[in-house]
């Protein structure tokens, strides 16, 4: 049986348009709640009913997802509206902020050896201009922004794959000659 406090939370939950923070909740409750127990109990019993969703830690806080088997209905009723597409060169420009952030345009282009994809990722609020960087121009630096984190399904920063990992991951692809360029949400 979940108490009153598990239930608030759960409303909260299916209140919040951004992921629900443990400072939003203790806030909203006028005490501390222990946010990660209590999520860990909640999806228990979300687990234990069998209801579609479940609460994921994102971006510093929870939301509620929707289990994958549910995916085909969900698909059918936003009929692929809002999903974010990315050609392998917006990825490319991307995966350089995310790894070397904060990062200037020059910089950016000077590892790409081409021009960045900076207006269209901005512009999908995926990175975010995060100041300016000290000497001639004061460039603007860039880094990736909340939404990058939940699009991705990422916790923090420290949850990308290492480079290392990433590396071992393209040498076997190319090996295996599957090698595709990337279009649609990475959570389907």
């Amino acid at each position: 049986m979940l108490s009153q406090t598990h239930k608030v939370i759960m409303a909260l939950l299916f209140s919040a348009e951004e992921p629900l923070t443990s400072g939003q909740v203790d806030l909203c409750l006028e005490e501390p709640v222990q946010l990660d127990e209590i999520m860990a109990e909640i999806n228990e019993y979300f687990e234990k009913e069998g209801l579609p969703v479940w609460g994921q830690k994102i971006a510093q806080g929870y939301r509620l997802m929707t289990r994958e088997e549910y995916e085909p209905w969900i698909r059918r009723l936003y009929q692929n509206q809002g999903n974010v597409k990315l050609s392998k060169s917006a990825l490319e420009t991307l995966s350089i902020v995310a790894y070397k952030q904060p990062i200037t345009r020059g910089e950016i282009d000077a590892i790409r050896g081409v021009s960045s994809y900076l207006k269209s990722l901005l512009e999908k609020n995926l990175i975010e201009i995060k100041g300016r960087q000290e000497g001639p121009g004061r460039p603007l630096l860039y880094g990736t922004s909340s939404h990058f984190l939940e699009y991705f399904g990422l916790n923090s920063l420290q949850d990308l794959p290492k480079l290392k990992e990433i590396e071992e991951i393209m040498n076997v692809e190319i090996e295996d000659g599957n090698e595709e360029e990337y279009v649609g949400n990475p959570a389907e």
